[in-house]
This record gives C-alpha cells, structure tokens and sequence, in this order.
C-alpha cells in the first residue's frame, strides 16, 4: 500500500467519525505510522494542526445542519459534533463562521466551509531538491532528554519545558547547551567535518501513543565525556539526508520547516521510499559565516 494510499485512508476514517470520538492512534494506525508522526506530517503538509481540522470539518457540518436538518435544538447539534454546551459551541462556532448559530439559521447569513482533505501528487514547478541516500552503521548519541506530549500547545506554565523548543531555550539560558558542547569531544569520521557539535534526534523510541522523545544530542566519539547523559545506540540505517541552503539563523524556522514540508509533500510520495517511523535527526553545521541544517529521515526502499 502506498503513501497517498494509506494518508487518504486516514482522512476516510476522520470523516466518518466526524459526530463520533476520533481516536488519534486509530487514525495514525491506517497512516501505519505513530500518532506523533502523523500529526507532525499533516502539519507540515497541510499548514493547519490535525486538531484544528478536525474542528473547522465538524463545525462546516454544524453549520450546513443548522441551516438544512429538521434538528430544531442547538443542543442538539452541538452534542452531536462534540461540545458540552451550547456555550462552548456557540463561542467556537463564532470563532469559525463570525456569527452565531442562532444567526446561521437566518436566509442569506455567509458562512465557511472548510472540504475534506485529500492528498495526490501534484505538479508544482521544477524547482530542485537536493538529497542524498546513504546507509551508516549504527553508531551512539548522547545528550539531554525529555519526553513531550503530542498535544501539547507550548503554552504551560511549569518549570519543565513541553515543547522541544522550549527545551532548546531552556538548555540555552542555563547552560546545558554549551556544556554538552564542551563534552562531545571530537566528531566522528562519518559525518561532515563543519557540522557544530550539538544537533537533535526525535522518536528515536516508544513512549506512548501520545507521547514522544527528543534529545539534543552529540555524536559519541572516543574523546567524548557521556557521564550524566542520556546515550542511545541508533542501529544501522538507511537515511535520506535533504540539507538546506546557507542561511542566517533568524531565518531559521522558515528554513526547516521548509525542508520537512517538501520531504513530505515531494518527494515522500514519489519516490517508492516509505519512512521508518522510528527517528529523524537535525543535524546543524555552518561554513564561510552562514549556518545549514541536514535533515535526516531513516527510509526504507518500498517492494
């Protein structure tokens, strides 16, 4: 089963449990892929988070309802596609549509409706993508750990960070970062020598439907001092590696994002590879004063 096969099969299961509990772990399981991983890719392809388009398709149907069906209660519409009360619909219903339900009801009122999503391979210019497939032994990282929610929205208030951006900013204003780049000792023969010495791994091991793993890490080395970190052994691996063009790093989040929206929407679907939903590394490094970022995705050649 290909990719486009199995992404527009998830989006079949969404919509027919559009009144019903959607089960993200069923919906990542027709994708055959985890619920984190299927989030991150529907993000980055589709510029809108699965939550959000879960909600606009159930609040379109709300809308034609309110306006065509024989249901005369608000509340009953509003139990039926999710919400508690018809304060909490009404509040997300005006986020959407900017009227009320009440006023959707009127002859001639404009509302939104957003499609179902569907994905095919589209034409979309020749602009080149550089990759490059190489296969390395397995070798070991070590580094800061922490374990974030799927779901998370960047917004807690705790001490321990719930994004791995704010576990980036974290470990910059303390220190952590500098540290574990004094203590990665020197690089490996097998990766490029301008590489810096702190990168990042992700979803390197199972920790729960909704959860996932991320590590700044260095490479292990001889020279390295690994005592008070977390290492992981990455097996042996066939990786696509896409790098980016040299840039300034206030142009950093345009750049990966960038990167991971073309693996997914490009060249994932066209190229007979299907990712191994086990790990992604980004790789940082600089030269001649700019900074570049590889990203890596263990692939599997499909039969």
């Amino acid at each position: 089963m290909d990719w486009l096969t199995r992404m527009n099969q998830a989006m079949d299961y969404i919509e027919m449990n559009l009144t019903e509990e959607i089960e993200l772990s069923e919906v990542a399981r027709k994708a055959c892929c985890s619920s984190h991983h299927f989030q991150r890719m529907f993000s980055f392809i589709t510029d809108v988070t699965l939550a959000e388009y879960i909600r606009r398709r159930r609040l379109t149907l709300a809308a034609l309802e309110l306006q065509y069906s024989d249901i005369t209660k608000i509340i009953d519409i509003a139990l039926k596609y999710g919400y508690e009360s018809p304060v909490s619909f009404a509040r997300a219903f005006y986020s959407l549509h900017g009227v009320t339900p009440s006023m959707a009801r009127q002859n001639g009122i404009e509302l939104k409706a957003f499609p179902r999503l569907s994905f095919l391979i589209t034409i979309k210019g020749a602009e080149a993508m550089n990759y490059r497939i190489e296969t390395k032994e397995s070798f070991q990282v070590f580094g800061i750990e922490g374990v974030f929610d799927t779901n998370a929205n960047g917004n807690g208030s705790g001490e321990s960070p719930n994004t791995p951006a704010q576990l980036w900013q974290q470990c910059h204003a303390n220190g952590e970062v500098k540290r574990l780049e004094v203590h990665a000792g020197d690089l490996p023969s097998f990766v490029d020598k301008d590489l810096y010495k702190v990168h990042a791994v992700c979803s390197y091991r199972k920790t729960g439907d909704d959860t996932f793993p991320y590590m700044l890490c260095a490479f292990k080395s001889e020279s390295s001092q690994t005592e008070g970190y977390s290492t992981i052994t990455i097996p042996a691996q066939t990786w696509a590696i896409f790098p980016s063009e040299p840039f300034k790093w206030e142009e950093f989040d345009e750049i990966i994002e960038g990167l991971y929206r073309r693996f997914y929407s490009e060249w994932l679907p066209t190229t007979g590879y299907d990712q191994v939903d086990v790990m992604e590394f980004e790789i940082y490094g600089g030269r001649d004063g700019q900074n570049y970022v590889e990203l890596w995705f263990a692939v599997r050649k499909t039969a």
